[in-house]
């Protein structure tokens, strides 16, 4: 997933992942994933997607700061 945040654009294909949780299993409508990635520039950014049901029913990605993302992991 691609998102620009003040005009540079993120791209999670090259972050590096952090840790990566999945609540239900896949098809589950209810489930849905969290994946926390960190940027060669050292921002981190917590992608979330899932069923219909779920918290995260539309593909997100969030940038945190690192504060939030150590409470995060």
């Amino acid at each position: 997933m691609k998102k620009t945040v003040k005009g540079k654009i993120y791209d999670t294909a090259e972050m590096s992942v952090v840790n990566k949780v999945a609540h239900g299993t896949y098809g589950d409508p209810a489930g849905y994933e969290e994946i926390l990635y960190v940027s060669d520039d050292g921002l981190y950014f917590l992608y979330t997607n899932g069923g219909e049901s779920s918290p995260y029913a539309s593909e997100k990605l969030t940038k945190l700061s690192k504060v939030k993302a150590e409470e995060w992991k």
